[in-house]
């Protein structure tokens, strides 16, 4: 009686043995998916705000020497102002230095035969008309989006991320096409390091849906690198 007891009693001590660590092991995992999205959400969040916040202070001066220039080639405003769609569908005003003339966008609509991505969702030309000579250094070296720090810097897009689209350009988006709404939108990307404007529309979904799948602080900080000869490069900036 005892050696059956006894021996009851040890496979009770073997069962619960082997389904501690299963237990635990279970609810590690369960808190991990709970926490590291917010510890990666919180680092990315730290290094756009201390980014942004030191590259505008840094730039500051040449900002102020852009601004000059800009004012001196036709005496209007020195930013240019849109309201861009950011994560799930929100709006907010997007700043970029002016580099096309004050009517550019009335002008566009006589330049959408020359659209460099045909009949698509965005609008894309080489030797674009509309751009101002200070408008032609700027963009090439993507010094005209800069001022969008600012918004990094509140919170309304982050230094990587899917680019912002207008809402006009939404307005005609598919529901695949939207899910490159699901992440807060940025001043880097997956494309813009490929090719920027010569990467049709379609391929920069797809581009913009494997960075909200894959997004990590490193892949962040891997794009970031890669933005620099990107734009030293400048293919593709027009």
């Amino acid at each position: 009686m005892k050696s059956s007891t006894s021996e009851a009693s040890q496979s009770m001590d073997v069962e619960f043995g082997r389904g501690l660590p299963r237990t635990l092991k279970r609810e590690l995992m369960l808190r991990a998916w709970k926490v590291l999205p917010r510890l990666q959400a919180a680092g990315k969040r730290g290094m756009d705000i201390a980014v942004s916040a030191l590259m505008l202070t840094l730039l500051s001066p040449a900002f102020l020497l852009i601004a000059i220039m800009i004012r001196l080639t036709d005496r209007a405003a020195v930013l240019f102002w849109q309201d861009r769609v950011g994560k799930f569908g929100k709006t907010f005003r997007f700043p970029k230095f002016r580099s096309m003339v004050v009517n550019a966008e009335a002008l566009q609509r006589q330049l959408d035969l020359h659209n460099q991505h045909g009949d698509g969702v965005t609008f894309k030309m080489k030797r674009d008309p509309r751009i101002t000579w200070i408008g032609r250094i700027i963009r090439r070296a993507s010094i005209d989006e800069l001022p969008q720090l600012w918004c990094v810097l509140k919170g309304e897009m982050s230094l990587v991320g899917p680019r912002p689209p207008l809402v006009s350009e939404v307005a005609r988006y598919s529901l695949s096409d939207r899910r490159r709404l699901e992440a807060t939108p940025g001043l880097t990307c997956f494309w813009q390091v490929q090719g920027r404007s010569e990467i049709p529309f379609p391929r920069q979904v797809e581009l913009d849906v494997d960075y909200i799948e894959k997004q990590s602080l490193a892949l962040d900080v891997k794009l970031l690198a890669k933005t620099v000869p990107a734009i030293i490069g400048g293919r593709g900036a027009y």
